[in-house]
């Protein structure tokens, strides 16, 4: 009798890259499909998850199904600063060109989200220093809710617990409710950002073990 395949979670390899921009378009509109949204909604992996694989492949983990497709991830970076020189001097060279900057004011949501490619230092935010890493999470709809998501923010975790890394952020949309349950369920807590976009809220936690249990 064959055994039904296992999901488990996984070092990425760089035969994911392609599943992982999948997922991430799929889950980039407020956590829903971003397809419907964005004329070329691949400006989303370029800018949230690609730069992650390519410049810090050791700290990318996915949820294999079991036939050895990527359906879920969690990625990031132990040091933001260096993480926003690496990409400014590595990654963004290699995109800016299919995703070009312009001065003009956006008039598209698809020209509201090019900005963000080219503009790394966005992620220099004085009051999140205490947390020098941070991380990206996305799972496919499917496959939320059945305790993969704390699985993978356990391993993100204690990989950089491992490293000596003292904490980590996200800055998640704030309207993506579900999203911010999870995360409360995580034990993060919000950071104050005076001026920041009210849309955007900024979460943050200690990267000891998650001790709660739970199905996330």
């Amino acid at each position: 009798m064959t055994s039904a395949p296992v999901p488990a979670i996984r070092p990425y390899r760089a035969a994911d890259r392609e599943a992982v921009a999948d997922i991430c378009v799929r889950t980039a509109h407020v956590g829903q499909d971003s397809r419907p949204h964005y004329t070329d909604p691949t400006i989303f992996p370029a800018i949230f998850a690609a730069p992650y694989v390519h410049l810090e492949p050791d700290l990318a983990f996915v949820l294999d199904d079991g036939h050895g497709r990527a359906v879920g991830y969690i990625l990031g970076t132990a040091d933001t600063p260096r993480f926003v020189e690496d990409y400014r001097a590595k990654w963004l060279p290699s995109v800016a060109e299919r995703y070009p900057a312009s001065s003009a004011p956006p008039r598209t949501p698809d020209e509201e989200i090019v900005p963000l490619l080219h503009h790394p230092e966005r992620m220099l935010v004085p009051e999140v220093a205490a947390y020098p890493a941070h991380l990206h999470i996305d799972l496919l709809p499917e496959w939320q809710g059945l305790g993969h998501g704390r699985a993978l923010m356990e391993t993100f975790l204690d990989a950089l617990h491992q490293r000596g890394v003292p904490a980590v952020h996200l800055s998640m949309v704030t309207a993506n409710t579900p999203a911010r349950a999870f995360y409360d369920r995580l034990g993060f807590d919000e950071i104050e950002v005076p001026g920041a976009d009210p849309g955007v809220t900024y979460l943050g936690r200690e990267t000891v073990a998650i001790y709660s249990t739970g199905r996330e």
